[in-house]
């Protein structure tokens, strides 16, 4: 039962149901810069609520160099196909919003990659270190 009330903990919160709804919109891995911009939340946030998701089996991650991408985790239960399937029909204009900002930041990418870390200045971290 831990598990169920976990993954509904992990889905209890709007930037966590924003993240993964572009992710799977995307249907491609994401970095965290890419979820700053869409979502316009600061890195530290992302940072925080990706772990969550992940502590909950619904992302996964892979590290290439210094930069981490995440993913839609797969998952042979039908629990978590269904949940993802809610998630993908979820409609408002907050993710509406998103997707359009999704499709203009992929476009900074290079060979699929995301190689130039925040770009809304809001957002930027202070100390200039890149957030992947």
């Amino acid at each position: 039962m831990y598990k169920y009330t976990g993954l509904f903990k992990a889905l209890s919160d709007e930037t966590r149901l924003r993240i993964l709804h572009i992710l799977m919109v995307a249907e491609k891995e994401l970095c965290a810069c890419e979820f700053t911009d869409v979502l316009e939340v600061t890195t530290y946030n992302i940072s925080k609520h990706i772990k969550i998701l992940k502590n909950a089996n619904l992302i996964a991650e892979r590290k290439e160099g210094r930069w981490v991408y995440y993913s839609i985790k797969t998952n042979k239960a039908n629990f978590h196909n269904y949940i993802q399937k809610a998630i993908l029909e979820m409609e408002n204009a907050q993710l509406k919003k998103d997707i359009k900002e999704l499709g203009e930041r992929l476009k900074l990418r290079i060979d699929e990659t995301c190689p130039v870390g925040v770009q809304k200045g809001h957002l930027k971290s202070k100390s200039g270190i890149k957030c992947c």
